[in-house]
């Protein structure tokens, strides 16, 4: 159970540190999350809804765009990773 809850956190936290690198490189997505926690709390929950829903829309749109720009970045990151897994196995 103990290990359970350490790989949890682990994850946890590997996400918020993907979250503030998108922050701290893209603007669009630090507009947004500025704006969700910037804000006074909203009463009605559709429009959490709709927020959560724009911020989403919004980092996934940044990371596509980090994504197709450096796509052959990402090709050898892939490749690395697939040859050092391959490397630790044996």
């Amino acid at each position: 159970m103990r290990r359970v809850f350490g790989d949890a956190m682990i994850s946890l936290c590997a996400v918020l540190l993907l979250l503030l690198m998108l922050v701290s490189v893209d603007p669009r997505v630090r507009e947004q999350l500025s704006g969700v926690w910037g804000s006074p709390a909203s009463p009605a929950v559709t429009s959490i809804n709709s927020q959560v829903r724009e911020v989403t829309s919004v980092v996934l749109s940044a990371a596509r765009d980090h994504s197709i720009d450096n796509a052959p970045l990402m090709i050898f990151a892939l490749a690395a990773t697939v040859l050092v897994l391959f490397m630790l196995r044996t």
